[in-house]
């Protein structure tokens, strides 16, 4: 598993994956900005709609503070956007890789395996469908971590290892898809569950850490590409 990140974190900054990863990352910031922008404003609003409620309600003598109340709370919501860009990052990593993972993948099979055929790309609705799933059920997750937060940290812990479960789930089936049917590649999954996991658990730590995070779709694409292809010769092995 060492050595398959390794590999992986060498390979990031190649020259042909430096291009997929200078795409990869101005996708990523520009969805970031975007969702923060929409969010923003829908609390903005909000906060202007309640302070108006408010001072219907309270009478013109409760303006003044309605006012600073309502500026503190844009500037709180501004800094939560900022602090959720974080937590959301596994979900936005997940939507914008799956545009990438047959660039990535072709590469590192094209560098690390060239005696060996490369995979089948996939169609686009395929891996799009995947990423825009895998986004979905991290934000369902950590809408329902969020609480957990409060309790010395229980919620961090449960982020991680749904990064780590979504994360390895979604990119190893996409590395897996390049060689076999889908219901192939997702049996393969669950045959090696914990093998995935623990893959995933490097991934979690690497999207965990701030800008960093921005080239997760290379680091796990690459390294699931890895663990898949010894995955898939174990499997082989067995067989005979």
């Amino acid at each position: 598993m060492f050595d398959a990140a390794a590999k992986a974190l060498a390979q990031m900054l190649s020259p042909p994956l430096r291009a997929i990863l200078l795409k990869s990352v101005a996708l990523a910031l520009a969805l970031i900005v975007l969702v923060g922008i929409g969010i923003y404003q829908v609390l903005a609003w909000l906060t202007g709609a309640g302070a108006d409620w408010a001072e219907s309600l309270l009478g013109v003598s409760a303006h003044a503070p309605l006012t600073i109340l309502a500026w503190v709370l844009s500037i709180a919501a501004g800094l939560g956007i900022i602090v959720g860009s974080v937590f959301l990052m596994p979900a936005v990593t997940a939507l914008v890789g799956s545009f990438f993972v047959d660039e990535i993948a072709l590469e590192v099979e094209r560098t690390h395996y060239p005696d060996e055929p490369p995979g089948a790309a996939l169609p686009l609705a395929t891996a799009a469908f995947e990423g825009i799933k895998t986004a979905l059920l991290a934000v369902l997750v950590y809408i329902i971590a969020v609480p957990f937060l409060l309790f010395a940290g229980a919620g961090a812990v449960i982020f991680f290892v749904a990064a780590a479960y979504l994360l390895s789930r979604e990119y190893f089936e996409l590395a897996a898809m390049r060689f076999h049917p889908v219901p192939e590649a997702k049996a393969l999954r669950k045959a090696n569950q914990s093998t995935v996991f623990t893959a995933g658990l490097f991934i979690a730590a690497f999207v965990s850490i701030p800008i960093v995070n921005l080239a997760t779709p290379l680091f796990a694409m690459a390294m699931m590409v890895h663990v898949h292809k010894r995955v898939a010769s174990r499997a082989l092995t067995a067989m005979r």
